[in-house]
């Protein structure tokens, strides 16, 4: 059984969408209120351009890179607390925190499977970034195995960790190239209970490993099967990449599951403004649970 669906995650104490439309989107991350461009918004703001232009960073875009404009002198880094996980955020020359916000809803999905799993959960988190489905996995009691090809990623996942008070669970941090890094765990025999993966559409691992997702999603869902232990209790795909339908990723979450029982849920990853209840698209997912 599958079936599209939203998820949004909505207002709260550390984060808030004030507004979007015209290609940008005004967010408050904690006390720190950021502009910065989005392609999805493809509508008309609703606050005054002074609310706009008031906001304490503003990301401005110079060709293919950009610059952030300060209104304010914003902390080189500051703490949010996001579904009772804790961040340490930066404002980066690529227009990102260090959060992507739109993967609430996961995190607590990935928390919930696996404490009503009633059985030791090892996981694996490719392509793990700044750590949060790792700290989800890590507070609900899993092992997991963190695999990103930044060091500076990597080192702001374990900061994260500490934040939130995780440090002293069972994570393996792996910088590595992540189709690399899969094949040698299958040679190796190694399997994992829960799969999390996060593809980008284009990157390159650390020793420069060339991924693209045309080429090499395929590759890596066949790959990904060979490590999925034989009593597996969920995957999740969470996708970026643009142009890309949730389906495409049902697909592939297909191949991989196949022949467990379950059901595969796939759609939008959004983020509800706080005074509009309009929802910005975010992202794309598709997802697993084993149903045996």
């Amino acid at each position: 059984m599958s079936f599209l669906k939203t998820l949004s995650t909505k207002p709260s104490k550390d984060y808030e969408l004030l507004d979007s439309g015209a290609g940008e989107k005004l967010e408050r991350f904690g006390s720190i209120t950021v502009s910065r461009p989005d392609p999805q918004a493809l509508w008309s703001k609703n606050l005054g351009e002074t609310d706009w232009q008031n906001a304490d960073a503003i990301f401005v875009r110079q060709g293919k890179s950009g610059h952030w404009k300060q209104n304010k002198k914003v902390p080189k880094s500051w703490e949010i607390g996001l579904d009772d996980l804790h961040f340490s955020l930066k404002l980066s020359a690529f227009k990102h925190t260090g959060i992507f916000p739109e993967q609430e809803e996961n995190w607590k999905w990935i928390k919930e499977t696996i404490k009503n799993a009633g059985r030791e959960v090892s996981v694996i988190n490719l392509f793990g970034y700044t750590g949060g489905a790792t700290l989800a996995a890590a507070s609900a009691g899993a092992k997991v195995c963190h695999v990103d090809g930044s060091k500076v990623s990597i080192n702001s996942a374990r900061e994260n960790t500490k934040l939130s008070n995780l440090d002293s669970k069972p994570i393996r941090w792996i910088l590595d190239d992540a189709m690399a890094f899969v094949k040698r765990e299958a040679r190796r025999g190694i399997t994992y209970d829960a799969i999390i993966m996060d593809p980008p559409a284009y990157g390159r691992g650390p020793k420069k490993e060339l991924w693209q997702i045309e080429e090499s999603l395929p590759e890596f869902i066949k790959e990904c099967k060979k490590i999925l232990s034989k009593k597996p209790l969920f995957v999740l795909i969470n996708g970026y990449a643009s142009g890309y339908s949730a389906i495409a990723y049902k697909n592939n979450l297909a191949e991989l599951v196949s022949p467990h029982a379950g059901e595969i849920e796939a759609g939008e990853l959004t983020i509800e403004e706080s005074k509009t209840g309009r929802l910005l698209p975010a992202g794309i997912f598709a997802r697993w649970k084993n149903s045996q």
